[in-house]
């Protein structure tokens, strides 16, 4: 069954993979289509088994501009990606992953350093993206045995004078204070899409619980979140209910949206 949500809406696949529809564009993020009860490797003999179906599969994808990559773990680009994906299509990530990507013949990557830019353009229209800050776990295992990471914030631009709809994704990462000059320089998101789930391995946490997640939310102040990347395998201990309780607790402006897989949220691009 094709996948061809309505112009202006991001649509959740499962995991951290997303398609956006930005008015002439279309973009995929995480490309993991593994099916339920699939194994996947981390990485390091790390390995874990999928919980959730996803909505969609590369064949039911309308053509895509571009793929967003926040890293190279299996849970993020698996082996069906890897088969099914047009070599051709661009893919903006790091450096690490482009040049992996790129032995495995995909001609299109496009390496982002930290706060280096890609912009997409079609006609008037044009989306930015901006690679920020992200990173695992914070300890010396982001340097010896995990992949960098990339975060990024889509500008998307229907014509040059519009003002831009931001949408910040967050990577696998941890809060830490080289996340605080997104706030800077970006001081209004529309959308912050979360990637949560508390992985945890050997007991160091690789990705946000949902004190981290909450803690993100008030540094960022995005009008809304998505939550992703939350329940669909075995390593991940940090229950989407617990940052939905947290948020409220502690009162947060933003307001969350938890999608169920295959469900589109509406977003707002006329400005």
């Amino acid at each position: 069954m094709s996948l061809d949500p309505a112009p202006d809406t991001l649509t959740f696949i499962g995991t951290a993979t997303t398609l956006l529809r930005l008015g002439p564009f279309t973009l995929l993020t995480d490309p993991n289509f593994l099916h339920r009860g699939q194994w996947v490797h981390i990485g390091h003999g790390v390995r874990t088994r999928r919980r959730t179906e996803p909505a969609a599969q590369p064949s039911d994808l309308p053509d895509l501009d571009a793929v967003v990559l926040s890293h190279l773990h299996g849970d993020h680009f698996d082996t069906t990606a890897r088969r099914e994906l047009d070599r051709d299509v661009p893919i903006l990530t790091t450096h690490h992953a482009a040049r992996r990507l790129g032995r495995s013949g995909f001609t299109s990557t496009a390496p982002l350093r930290t706060w280096n830019t890609e912009v997409l353009k079609k006609g008037e229209a044009t989306v930015t993206v901006t690679a920020v800050p992200a990173r695992h776990s914070g300890t010396v295992l982001d340097h010896l045995v995990l992949p960098p990471v990339m975060g990024s914030v889509l500008e998307y631009r229907p014509t040059p004078t519009s003002s831009p709809l931001r949408i910040y994704l967050s990577g696998d990462t941890l809060p830490h204070r080289q996340l605080r000059p997104i706030a800077e320089r970006f001081p209004s998101l529309d959308l912050a899409v979360m990637h949560l789930g508390g992985t945890r391995v050997l007991g160091l946490w690789l990705s946000m619980n949902d004190r981290h997640g909450a803690d993100l939310l008030e540094l960022l102040e995005p009008a809304e979140a998505v939550p992703v990347h939350h329940d669909d395998y075995g390593l991940f201990t940090s229950p989407v209910s617990n940052f939905l309780v947290e948020v409220a607790e502690r009162r947060l402006p933003t307001q969350v949206r938890l999608l169920r897989r295959g469900e589109s949220l509406s977003l707002r691009t006329e400005r």
